[in-house]
């Protein structure tokens, strides 16, 4: 029979500190999560092009203003130890960027010239619904890092910390 002793002393040198240990792994998860978030909101971006026509359904949409294109965020929420990536409401009651991203049915205001009778031309505000088909930026911009840049992040932020 065959005995391995240990002696053990009890001092705190020897256990790891929690709180330094929690610490450095909530800044490595910040760090991280950050990245990707960026990552995603700039691929995002990238999809809202330029262009004179209308973007067909599929495609990312086309950047007319350029208010969406500027308006993608990404902000790193401590509490749910979690990214958030997305663009902020336009023109605050706008449901602009949910309905390019997912398509559906939203008003659109247009202004027509019309000729009167006494030959004068006036202006008037043409209202009518229309149903728009998905023009998804963030989604594919968020499987795209999640499969290509997530992963070597992680490994990245699990090699640093060894």
């Amino acid at each position: 029979m065959v005995s391995i002793g240990m002696k053990l002393n009890k001092t705190k040198s020897q256990f790891f500190d929690r709180a330094k240990v929690q610490n450095a792994i909530s800044r490595r998860e910040r760090k991280v999560l950050s990245r990707f978030g960026a990552f995603v909101r700039s691929d995002a971006r990238a999809s809202i092009r330029r262009r004179k026509r209308p973007s067909k359904p599929g495609q990312g949409p086309t950047n007319q203003t350029g208010r969406l294109k500027k308006n993608i965020f990404f902000v790193y929420s401590h509490s749910r130890r979690s990214v958030i990536i997305g663009p902020t409401l336009l023109n605050g009651s706008t449901n602009a960027p949910e309905i390019l991203e997912y398509g559906g049915v939203t008003t659109v205001q247009t202004v027509r010239t019309v000729r009167q009778r006494n030959g004068k031309r006036k202006s008037i505000r043409v209202v009518k619904r229309v149903h728009i088909e998905p023009r998804p930026y963030m989604g594919p911009a968020f499987e795209k890092n999640k499969d290509q840049k997530l992963p070597g992040l992680w490994q990245d932020a699990v090699i640093g910390a060894a």
